[in-house]
């Protein structure tokens, strides 16, 4: 399974076909759009752990779906490198004044900007702007976006957990455990990117989703996630374990039990333990 996923904005088709291939022989998923509108919709429903985005596109240009993303709340922590030809300063200048985290020009090495990618994902990382395993916001994003709309009367503030996951981290491993939570945010943000506001959010705190959406009725979307999460994560488990409903634990002993299939629990708050509590 791929590391990283990224997303790749670009109209030009050698580039983008050249870029795709290098960086899935280096462990990247990446993800192609051709126009800016297809790229701000893969940007809110796949949330790449990083935007390689064309400054010359058609129809909308590259600063202007840079702005969209940046006040977009599922999107605007993304980290985004803008690629160009142009080579002018007041260029450069402006991608970065409008959010972008990087800027390299056209004919670039490919070792360069894998380098560059990787160092702005792992700058995110470290600087604990985003969870490693799953590319959510955490930490200090996390307690801004729970600040903004802190005296807001129309916002339901959901913190989600995974029923069963310690026990199949246990069990399966923890690389199998992080595709699951990779997976279950994936789901989450899906789904607001469907049915959302623009200032809508997701970010992660110790295994927990935090979900600010913008509606104070906010059975549909609960029940979305918990749907999907319930119907993609028996993927997750080996035929034997789907069929007896779950994880046999003590085997043989005396207390011997199965731990079911793993669920979405959820509560309204955030969730007990943020960066600054």
């Amino acid at each position: 399974m791929a590391e990283k996923r990224l997303l790749l904005v670009e109209d030009d088709y050698d580039v983008a076909e050249m870029l795709i291939m290098y960086f899935q022989s280096h462990n990247y998923e990446v993800l192609h759009a051709d126009t800016g509108l297809h790229g701000i919709e893969l940007a809110r429903t796949r949330f790449p752990n990083l935007i390689l985005l064309d400054v010359m596109l058609p129809y909308m240009d590259g600063y202007d779906v840079c702005v969209q993303l940046r006040n977009t709340a599922l999107t605007k922590y993304i980290p985004i490198l803008f690629l160009t030809q142009r080579d002018e300063r007041a260029s450069k200048v402006r991608g970065l004044e409008l959010g972008a985290d990087d800027y390299i020009t056209k004919p670039f090495d490919i070792d360069e900007l894998r380098l560059r990618v990787q160092g702005s994902i792992n700058r995110a990382t470290r600087e604990n702007l985003h969870e490693a395993r799953t590319g959510l916001p955490t930490g200090q994003m996390v307690d801004e976006e729970l600040s903004r709309v802190q005296n807001k009367a129309d916002v339901s503030i959901l913190t989600y957990t995974i029923v069963g996951f310690n026990v199949f981290n246990d069990v399966y491993g923890f690389m199998a455990g992080s595709d699951v939570l990779k997976h279950a945010g994936s789901i989450i943000q899906s789904v607001l990117g469907d049915s959302s506001s623009d200032e809508d959010f997701v970010g992660i705190v110790n295994d927990e989703f935090l979900v600010i959406a913008h509606t104070t009725d906010h059975a549909e979307i609960d029940g979305k996630i918990k749907k999907r999460f319930a119907e993609e994560v028996r993927a997750f488990y080996s035929f034997m374990d789907v069929d007896q409903g779950g994880i046999t634990i003590n085997e043989g002993e005396e207390n011997e039990k199965i731990v079911p299939v793993m669920t979405l629990d959820s509560h309204e708050g955030a969730p007990v333990t943020t960066s600054t509590s």
